[in-house]
């Protein structure tokens, strides 16, 4: 997969219908499925991905580091993580997590969810050489995804109603819709969003609580991009038919920024996403003004440290970095639902970035040994902690000034708009409601 920094020309970036601003919370509310599905619920700890870390947490041990040994562990029994169901073969891993999620919540008493990745879309990622999938559009690739892949797929996720899922669907699909200028992404496109529209429209169950993937601030975040984001949304989501649900969002799936940082890197100038939070906010407003869900997960799974990457297209393998926040609800920003790890950390992207990485998709453990010597202060050596809340330093947030439902009229924002944080340059008044700061950069008329 690929995280790249590309903005279009105004031609290129046309799609679908024109937005409109909503009215109030019943548009977003019939696209919308339910509240918090993390809420209360232990995030699925995969056996399989503790396995693969055994090894690593072997390689402390034989040189007596039992310090970073420890935090290995912690991870291996304590930290959820998504299992990617990536071709048709692999659908029989989501029989084994069923399984185990059953074991573990009858041993623990603690409700679970397990996080599964829809990765198998026709020509994925424009079929680009280190991340391109088994199916393909001229071979048969569109129907082939809906019937082998999806129905099972969801069949097997209603059949086990006694669970909770939150799936992503189609990482750095939309990406690719987005940006992609070459004319194999181009003619792609609109099969792409049937067949993403067809998925959602097979997963609609109570206990199915789906997150459509939006790349990552780095990529999608840039103000240009936004709405044309939003739109791509739209248009699948109108594919799916006019029932059709989903939660949210998911972002910086296999990517490497930062949930918060109060010290943005010189490559952000300029783009009000320059962290996943705020990502989370910039492209929720414009989600907003289409009637669209605006709740978001956002991978943590693998961060790069401060000076790792010197453009934000930098994808592969990054180093240095660690493991990130680990699963948490406690996320300091309205639009996120939790933070999580989509892509666990320790699989090598490509033969790329840092020296010796192996083929994607491989065990890279020099490289899940770096995660593991700078992972985030949640991953403790003592084995304690759960669920634990972010640490990165959040600024307290500057009131905004609020003239209430005078002081305006027609030119204050409308109930459920953007009335005020950082860098916001439209109205700070409200023509219905008060406007409320969520956070720094986000104040909304509630």
């Amino acid at each position: 997969m690929r995280g790249i920094v590309i903005t279009l020309l105004a031609g290129l970036l046309a799609t679908g219908s024109s937005a409109s601003p909503i009215q109030g919370a019943s548009e977003i509310e019939a696209r919308q499925s339910g509240g918090n599905p993390f809420s209360g619920r232990s995030l699925f700890v995969n056996p399989k991905y503790a396995k693969a870390l055994e090894t690593t947490r072997q390689a402390f041990l034989s040189r007596g580091d039992q310090t970073n040994a420890a935090k290995v562990q912690f991870v291996q029994n304590k930290v959820g993580t998504f299992v990617w169901i990536s071709n048709i073969f692999l659908l029989k891993d989501i029989d084994e997590a069923i399984q185990q999620a059953r074991a573990a919540a009858s041993s623990t008493g603690q409700q679970q969810i397990v996080g599964l990745v829809l990765y198998n879309l026709p020509d994925r990622d424009c079929s680009a050489g280190h991340s391109s999938g088994e199916l393909s559009f001229a071979q048969n690739g569109l129907n082939r995804y809906k019937q082998e892949y999806v129905n099972p797929f969801a069949q097997k996720l209603k059949a086990a109603s006694d669970l909770q899922f939150a799936v992503v669907l189609e990482p750095d699909a939309i990406g690719n819709m987005v940006t992609g200028t070459s004319t194999f992404c181009r003619n792609a496109r609109g099969p792409q969003q049937e067949a993403i529209g067809y998925a959602i429209s097979q997963l609609q169950a109570n206990n199915i609580h789906l997150y459509l993937d939006v790349a990552n601030g780095g990529w999608l975040g840039w103000q240009d991009n936004l709405a044309p984001t939003a739109a791509e949304v739209s248009t699948i989501l109108s594919k799916a038919g006019s029932n059709a649900k989903i939660r949210g969002y998911s972002s910086n799936v296999s990517n490497y920024n930062p949930y918060s940082t109060n010290n943005p890197p010189p490559y952000t100038a300029g783009s009000p996403s320059a962290d996943e939070s705020r990502y989370a906010t910039s492209l929720g407003n414009a989600l907003r003004a289409r009637g669209l869900p605006t709740n978001f997960i956002i991978d943590q799974g693998r961060v790069a440290l401060d000076g790792a990457r010197k453009e934000w297209g930098d994808w592969c393998n990054v180093s240095p970095a660690g493991f990130g926040q680990p699963f948490t609800t406690n996320t300091n920003n309205p639009n996120v639902d939790a933070i999580v790890w989509v892509k666990p950390g320790g699989e090598s992207d490509g033969t790329c970035g840092m020296g010796g990485a192996p083929n994607a998709g491989a065990w890279f453990d020099a490289y899940a040994q770096m995660l593991t010597r700078n992972a985030h202060s949640a991953i403790r050596a003592d084995g304690g902690g759960s669920n634990p809340p972010p640490t990165t330093p959040t600024p307290t947030p500057t009131p905004t000034p609020n003239p209430g439902n005078g002081g305006g009229g027609g030119n204050c924002a409308s109930r459920w708009g953007q009335c005020g944080g950082q860098g916001w340059s439209g109205p700070t008044c409200c023509a219905e409601g008060t406007c409320t700061v969520s956070n720094q950069w986000y104040s909304q008329c509630l």
